[in-house]
C-alpha cells in the first residue's frame, strides 16, 4: 500500500469526522494511554504504545460501542528546561542527540534552547506522526498541561486533595539535581528511572577524636563486625557533622552536605594512614581492625563499609581474599592481625549453621570476589535472614527475636544512644538529571508532600484496586505491594513548567501529581479549549464533575448542563493504558485520587500494563540512540506494515523487539493478503460486490470446512482483543486463517479456473469477514479493498463480524484432519514398500468400533475393564476378544485423539477421492467391509483413522 493511499484516507477520515465522539444511545467506552511527554521524537516504541489502544478503540466501535479515545501532550516538568539549558550551553552530546536521533534539522536546533519550543515543536511532530499511523483519535480533546484551561483543573484537583488533609507540608527524602536546585521526578532523567531511595544506618566506630561512619540497610549485624573496610584507591575525607569530625568519601559528600546542613570539609584524608589501624566497634566496644578493599564503592553510602563476614557473602569472600594475599598483608602490616579475624556469628536461619555466607558460597561454588553469582547469593541470604531470620540466642537484649522486628528496634536504640544516625542513598546509581547533573538525595525541610502513607487513603485506594480489571491479572500483585509501600510524595518542585500551588505561589505542582486524574478533563476538553480560563473557578469543576451546587459559578447554567451531561456520559474511565515502570507511581497514584475526590461510581474500572520494547534485541534508548523514529519507519515499510508488526510481536505486556527481518516477513504477508483479494476477484471472473454476496447451498466437505475454520478464527480473534490480546488475535485472524486459506486454495486448485458458484461464495465470504477483522490492525489497507470491491459505506465504521457458531464444526475439521492423515499415512508406508504399487485400499472402521469409542468417551478416562463391561452389556459385538483388543488400544489412545462423535468416513474420502489419488499418485479404493482383504488389514481400522492395503 502506498503512501498516498494512507495519506487518502487519513484525510476522508479527517473530513468526515470519523472518530469525533459525542454522547448518544449507544453504549460508551472510554479509554485513555499515558499521554506522552513530547521532549524528543517518536520512535518505535512508542508506536507500540498508541496503536494497541488504537486497534482496540477501532474493534470496540466496530463492535457498536460509542468509543471515545483522546490525546494530550504532558509538557510539564523540568525535563524541557532541562534540555533548553543543555542547548543554551552548545552541549556536544545533546546537539547530536537532537540532530542525528530526534532528526532535529540543523537550522532549528538554536531554536531548542527554549523550553516551551521545544513542546511546541515534538507535540505538533506527534500529532502528525500519530495522523500518520492512522489513530482514531478525537483531536478536539487536544490539549497541551500548560493550557491555562488546563492549569484551572489541576489547581482545583490538588485544592480538592488540601481540603482533605491529603496535602502537607513537612520533611522528607527527595531525589533532587544540585545544578537545578529542584527536585526531580523519574521522567526528569536521564538514566536511574524507577530507582529507589534506601534508609540507611550511619553507624559510628570511632577512631582516636575521629569517626569512620559506616552506611548499612542492616544495622543489627554490627553486632557480628569483624573489621572496617576502605578502598585505598578513592579520595577521603575529615568532615565536620555538627561538631564530630566524620571520615568519608568526596563523592559521598557530595550526597550527604544535601541532608546534613553545614556538612564542612576540614581537610583530605590518605586512606592508606588509617589502614592497619583500630576503631571501636559502638555496640561492642571491641576494636576492628581496618583492612584493604578495592570493592568498596566510594558513591553509595558513605565510602566507608563494616564487614560482617557470617552474613554477608561478599564480607566472608573479601577476608578470604585478603587473607590469602600476602602482598596486601606485607604492605600493609596485617600479619599480626589478619589471622585473628573470623566470622562471628549473629543470626540463626533454617536451612543454614553457624556461618551462612561461607555455606552459600560453597552451595554456588563462588571463587573470589569478581565472581557474578556473588550478587546472587547476597540477595538469596539477605532476603531468607530478613523474612525468617533470628538473632541467635547468645547476643545480649536482642536474642531470640526476629531479625525484621530487631532490626527496628536496633536502629531506634542505637540513635537514641548517638551510636548512629540515618542517611538516605539511591539504591543503585547513576541517578542523572535530564541536564546532566548526578542527582544526590536531598532533604527538604518547606517541600508539600501528598500523604500517600495515610492509612484510610490506602484502604480506599485497595477498594478502587479490587474493582478494577488489571491486564495482566498477575500484575495486581505488583500494584497491592505498591499501594501500601507508597510513602508520602513531594508533590512540589522550584524549576519546570506547570502549576503553580494556589496556596503556596513559590512552589509549582510536580509532573506525576498534575497527571492523576487528566482522564476526567479529556471529556469535557472539546468545551473549555475555547472558554475563559478565569471563569473555570472551582465552583465550575466542583459542579460540573461533582455535582455541587454553588452560586460561585461564572458559566452559564446551560453551558454548564451540557459539559456536565457530557463527563457524566463518558466517566467512569472504563480502560488506562499504561507501562509497567509506571505502576509503582502514576497507575497508582491514579487510584489514590480517583478515591479521594470522586464518588465510587466514578472510579476506574479497568487497566492494562505494557511492557518495554527492543531493538534488535537491545534495550531501545533515545539518549543512547538506539532507536528507530516512528517516522522513518511509516516511510519504509508503510504505518500499516508498521502497526502489524508491532500488534503480532507480542502481547502488550509482553516486551517485543522491533527486527528488520521480521519486520519484512510481515510487509510480505500483508502484501499476499491485498493479492488474495485480487485473486478472488479473478477466481469470480467478474467484479467483486462485498455488499451482495450470492449464497449458495454447500455439499463439499471442503467448502463446509473452510467456512468452519474462518467462524473459529471469528469467535478466537474477538475473545482475545476483547482482553487486548493482540498477538493471539492476529495469530487467528491472518496468520493460521491464512494456512487455512492457503490450505483451501490447494485443495480445490483443480476448480479454481471453472467459475465453481461454491467456492466463489466460499472465497467472497472468508474476504468479506476477512477485511473486517483485520481492519482495527490495519486500516488504510482494509479501507482501500473494502471500497475497491463493493463494501459499503468506510470499513471503520462496518459491524464487526460475529461468528457463527452453527458452521464452527468439530466434526468438520475432523474429516479434513482424516483427508490429510490418510494422504500422510500412504504416503509414508510408500516409503517403506519395495517395488511398484497399483492399486491403495483404504478399509472404514465398522460400527461397532464407533460404538465402543463413544462408551470410552462417556467413561472418560481409560479403565479397560469399565469399557469392557459396558460393550459387552451393550452387545456391541460377538468376539469379546476382539473387544478386548480394541478397548486396550482406545484406553492407549484416547488421552492423544480429540473425539468428536461418528463422521461420515465414506462419503468424506469420497468427496476427496481426486483429491486423495493426486496427492498420492495411485488409485485408491475405499472398502467399507473386509470382503476384499487378502492380508487382513482391515482389523486394524480404527474410528478417525483408516486402515491400508498397498498391492
Amino acid at each position: 500500500m502506498t503512501e498516498n493511499i494512507e495519506k487518502k484516507w487519513q484525510k476522508k477520515w479527517e473530513n468526515d469526522k470519523l472518530f469525533e465522539s459525542d454522547p448518544n444511545d449507544k453504549e460508551k467506552l472510554f479509554l485513555t494511554v499515558a499521554f506522552p511527554y513530547p521532549s524528543g521524537a517518536m520512535h518505535i516504541g512508542h508506536g507500540r504504545t498508541y496503536t494497541v489502544p488504537d486497534v482496540y478503540a477501532r474493534f470496540k466501535r466496530m463492535e457498536g460501542y460509542n468509543v471515545l479515545f483522546p490525546m494530550a501532550w504532558h509538557v510539564t516538568g523540568a525535563p524541557v528546561i532541562g534540555i533548553a539549558e543543555r542547548v543554551r550551553r552548545k552541549d556536544p552530546w545533546t546537539l547530536d542527540l537532537y540532530e542525528n536521533v530526534h532528526k532535529v534539522p540543523k537550522e532549528e536546533l538554536p531554536n531548542l534552547a527554549d523550553p516551551e519550543y521545544i513542546v511546541r515543536y515534538f507535540s505538533s511532530e506527534y500529532n502528525e506522526v500519530m495522523h500518520d499511523m492512522g489513530y482514531s483519535i478525537d483531536w478536539r480533546r487536544e490539549f497541551r498541561t500548560i493550557d491555562p484551561t488546563y492549569k484551572k483543573f489541576v489547581e482545583w484537583q490538588i485544592s480538592k486533595l488540601k481540603d482533605k488533609g491529603l496535602i502537607i507540608k513537612g520533611e522528607h527524602p527527595v531525589k533532587y539535581c544540585p545544578r537545578d536546585k529542584n527536585p526531580v521526578g523519574d521522567h526528569d532523567l536521564l538514566e536511574g528511572e524507577g530507582v529507589g531511595v534506601n534508609e540507611l544506618t550511619l553507624l559510628k566506630f570511632k577512631m582516636d577524636d575521629k569517626i569512620l561512619v559506616t552506611a548499612t540497610l542492616r544495622p543489627e549485624t554490627i553486632i557480628g563486625a569483624t573489621n572496617i573496610w576502605l578502598n585505598p584507591d578513592i579520595e577521603y575525607i575529615e568532615v565536620d557533622a555538627e561538631g564530630e569530625h566524620w571520615i568519608i568519601t568526596k563523592e559521598a559528600h557530595h550526597n550527604l552536605k544535601h541532608q546534613i546542613k553545614d556538612l564542612n570539609i576540614i581537610r583530605e584524608v590518605d586512606p592508606n594512614d588509617l589502614i592497619g589501624g583500630f576503631v571501636e566497634n559502638p555496640f561492642t566496644g571491641d576494636k576492628l581492625p581496618i583492612f584493604p578493599a578495592s570493592f568498596v564503592s566510594g558513591s553509595y553510602g558513605s565510602g566507608v563499609v563494616f564487614s560482617e563476614p557470617a552474613d554477608a557473602p561478599a564480607d566472608y569472600i573479601a577476608l578470604q581474599d585478603l587473607k590469602n594475599n600476602k602482598e596486601l598483608i606485607a604492605k600493609y602490616h596485617l600479619e599480626d592481625i589478619i589471622d585473628d579475624v573470623n566470622p562471628i556469628n549473629v543470626c540463626s536461619v533454617k536451612g543454614y549453621g553457624e556461618i551462612p555466607a561461607a555455606e552459600i558460597i560453597e552451595k554456588l561454588g563462588i571463587k573470589d570476589q569478581n565472581d557474578p553469582k556473588l550478587h546472587d547469593a547476597t540477595n538469596e541470604l539477605y532476603k531468607v535472614e530478613h523474612r525468617k531470620g533470628i538473632i541467635s540466642e547468645h547476643i545480649p537484649e536482642y536474642g531470640g527475636k526476629k531479625v525484621a522486628i530487631a532490626r527496628e528496634e536496633f536502629k531506634a536504640d542505637m540513635i537514641d544512644k548517638n551510636m548512629a544516625t540515618t542517611m538516605y542513598d539511591f539504591a543503585e546509581r547513576p541517578v542523572i538529571c535530564r541536564c546532566g547533573e548526578d542527582c544526590v538525595v536531598k532533604i527538604m525541610d518547606n517541600q508539600w508532600f501528598l500523604k500517600y502513607s495515610d492509612e484510610e487513603w490506602t484502604a480506599k485506594t485497595h477498594e478502587v484496586l479490587n474493582g478494577e480489571t488489571i491486564i495482566p491479572k498477575e500484575v495486581k500483585n505488583n500494584f497491592e505491594y505498591y499501594i501500601d509501600w507508597l510513602d508520602d510524595w513531594a508533590c512540589s518542585r522550584n524549576v519546570g513548567l506547570g502549576t503553580r500551588l494556589p496556596w503556596d505561589n513559590q512552589w509549582l505542582i510536580e509532573p506525576l501529581t498534575d497527571s492523576t486524574i487528566y482522564m476526567s478533563y479529556y471529556t469535557i476538553a472539546k468545551y473549555l479549549r475555547n472558554m475563559n480560563a478565569d471563569d473555570l473557578n472551582p465552583a465550575f469543576f466542583d459542579k460540573v464533575l461533582l455535582d455541587i451546587d454553588s452560586d460561585d459559578v461564572k458559566v452559564d447554567d446551560e453551558t454548564v448542563k451540557e459539559i456536565q451531561d457530557e463527563f457524566n456520559y463518558w466517566y467512569p474511565l472504563d480502560w488506562r493504558l499504561s507501562a509497567k515502570d509506571l505502576v509503582g507511581n502514576h497507575l497508582s497514584f491514579l487510584m489514590f485520587h480517583h478515591s479521594a475526590i470522586y464518588p465510587k461510581e466514578k472510579w476506574p474500572r479497568g487497566t492494562v500494563v505494557f511492557g518495554m520494547g527492543l531493538l534488535e534485541g537491545n534495550k531501545m534508548s533515545s539518549s543512547k540512540g538506539n532507536v528507530i523514529l516512528l517516522k522513518d519507519a511509516i516511510e519504509q515499510y508503510s504505518a500499516d506494515v508498521v502497526r502489524l508488526f508491532l500488534m503480532a510481536s507480542a502481547e502488550p505486556w509482553q516486551d517485543f523487539d522491533w527486527r528488520e527481518k521480521e519486520v519484512l516477513g510481515t510487509k510480505r504477508r500483508l502484501e499476499w493478503f491485498r493479492e488474495f483479494a485480487a485473486k478472488v476477484e479473478e477466481v469470480k471472473n467478474s467484479p467483486l460486490d462485498l455488499t451482495n454476496i450470492e449464497k449458495v447451498e454447500l455439499n463439499r466437505t471442503i467448502d463446509i470446512w473452510m467456512l468452519s475454520q474462518l467462524n473459529q478464527h471469528i469467535k478466537e480473534a474477538t475473545e482475545a482483543l476483547d482482553g487486548f490480546q493482540t498477538r493471539k488475535a492476529l495469530q487467528e485472524s491472518l496468520f493460521l486463517l491464512k494456512k487455512d486459506v492457503d490450505h483451501y486454495l490447494y485443495r480445490v486448485k483443480h476448480l479454481l479456473d471453472s467459475q465453481d458458484p461454491a467456492i466463489i461464495y466460499v472465497l467472497s465470504t472468508v474476504l468479506e469477514a476477512w477485511i473486517r477483522l483485520l481492519a482495527p490492525f490495519t486500516p488504510h489497507t482494509c479501507e482501500e479493498l473494502w471500497a475497491t470491491y463493493g463494501g459499503e459505506g468506510y470499513v471503520s465504521q462496518a459491524s464487526w463480524p460475529e461468528a457463527d457458531e452453527s458452521l464452527v464444526s468439530p466434526e468438520i475439521e475432523k474429516s479434513e484432519e482424516l483427508v490429510q492423515n490418510i494422504i500422510k499415512d500412504i504416503n509414508q508406508i510408500k516409503k517403506m514398500v519395495k517395488g511398484n504399487v497399483e492399486k491403495i485400499h483404504v478399509y472404514l472402521a465398522p460400527d461397532w468400533k464407533w460404538d465402543l469409542y463413544e462408551i470410552a468417551e462417556e467413561i472418560g478416562k481409560p479403565d479397560i475393564g469399565q469399557i469392557m463391561g459396558r460393550a459387552i452389556g451393550a452387545n456391541i459385538y460377538d468376539d469379546k476378544k476382539e473387544i478386548a483388543a480394541v478397548a486396550k488400544k482406545i484406553g492407549r489412545e484416547m488421552t492423544k485423539t480429540k473425539y468428536v462423535g461418528k463422521i461420515d468416513e465414506n462419503q468424506i474420502i469420497s468427496d476427496a477421492i481426486d483429491y486423495i489419488m493426486e496427492e498420492t499418485g495411485d488409485k485408491v479404493i475405499v472398502h467399507t467391509d473386509d470382503s476384499y482383504d487378502p492380508e487382513n488389514k482391515a482389523r486394524n481400522a480404527m474410528p478417525y483413522k483408516p486402515a491400508i492395503f498397498m498391492e
